[in-house]
């Protein structure tokens, strides 16, 4: 069953103990001789990262000042899908074009031994690293990394141009300053990682950065605090940027499982947030309490009028025009200006699902 309501009342490149030896059979871009990575032994891995109980409001900022306005072009519009990664050792943003080769050889080498790579695509692959300046907010925030791959069909004619047929990068913004410094030197942190193309690719990508850097990937759900948190530091955007809309959608546990879809009018829904956390406040801060109060009055009003507790059920998708993010992790960024907003907090949700 599927409920969908709408709510409209009367009106320069930062790259942030002795070890036993081992060998590996196969080495693309590192010495077939290394050092293991202990990277669960080190400080990184005892600092404890807390969840933030408040964050400073959303603001916008003219990001094409200090960012290539092709890099943004990039990374903008698309759906991406989310995994976190641990800190790869020995990563060097200095070394990107050699990176480039080495995984390009690598998915060559794997679709040659029979892995299935995308249907049509045999003619070969190019990589492309490329070093996205600006988006570091802090000190310790590593430069976010950007890959792409392009492909010929099998039976494209010499003069066609290949196309893409994957991209995805690796950020951190605002990370955790404490556990960014308690890193050891040879490692960087780029905890999020955001994929757009076939799950083959993906998962080769992976696996190169697993071999070549130590490193361990995982999906990155998120969780309904999250979305909820988004709703709220979106929300409060609108008198500067019109939002045009405040969508949520919430799954009910009933039998059978029921979708209900909530449209709420960007002005309603900003006199409602600016009632708990007023525009003229004083305090640049937002607390946990007042986001759920803004949820809480939300789903208020719905159960006014159609009698359905949404607080019975999880929140899965929040979307303005500002972006967009599913439960499944699963984002998209609408407007580059709050991307620093967005890429916070899912650089936190990023390093507070690694295993521990």
């Amino acid at each position: 069953r599927y409920i969908c309501c709408w709510y409209y009342p009367c009106s320069a490149v930062n790259t942030p103990a002795s070890r036993p030896l081992t060998r590996r059979s196969k080495s693309y871009g590192r010495s077939c001789v290394e050092a293991p990575s202990y990277f669960w032994q080190t400080p990184g891995h005892l600092t404890v990262l807390k969840v933030p109980t408040s964050r400073g409001a959303a603001k916008s900022q003219l990001i094409t000042n200090k960012v290539d306005p092709e890099h943004i072009a990039l990374l903008v519009k698309n759906e991406w899908k989310l995994s976190y990664v641990t800190p790869l050792h020995h990563f060097r943003h200095t070394q990107l074009k050699s990176y480039s080769r080495h995984l390009a050889a690598f998915i060559a080498a794997e679709n040659q031994q029979g892995v299935a790579v995308e249907v049509g695509l045999e003619a070969g692959f190019k990589v492309t690293f490329t070093a996205v300046l600006g988006l570091a907010e802090t000190d310790e925030d590593a430069e976010t990394v950007f890959i792409q791959i392009q492909s010929k069909p099998a039976f494209a004619a010499a003069a066609d141009a290949p196309k893409v047929v994957w991209r995805g990068w690796l950020t951190c913004v605002n990370g955790d300053p404490e556990y960014l410094r308690s890193l050891p030197s040879d490692f960087v942190s780029l905890p999020l990682f955001c994929t757009s193309g076939s799950e083959s690719l993906t998962t080769l990508v992976k696996t190169w950065f697993e071999r070549a850097f130590d490193c361990n990937f995982g999906s990155l759900a998120l969780n309904s605090t999250t979305l909820n948190w988004l709703a709220a530091l979106w929300t409060g955007c609108h008198p500067t940027c019109n939002i045009r809309h405040l969508k949520l959608a919430w799954s009910l546990p009933t039998q059978p499982p029921l979708d209900v879809s909530y449209t709420v009018n960007p002005q309603d829904a900003w006199e409602l947030w600016n009632s708990i956390h007023p525009e003229e406040s004083t305090d640049d801060k937002i607390d946990i309490k007042e986001v759920q109060s803004f949820i809480n009055g939300l789903e208020t009003h719905f159960f006014r009028h159609f009698k359905i507790y949404l607080s019975a059920g999880t929140l899965v998708k929040v979307s303005t025009a500002l972006g967009s993010a599913h439960l499944d992790g699963k984002i998209k960024i609408g407007n580059s200006d709050y991307i620093t907003t967005l890429l916070t907090l899912l650089t936190e949700s990023a390093l507070l699902k690694m295993p521990t």
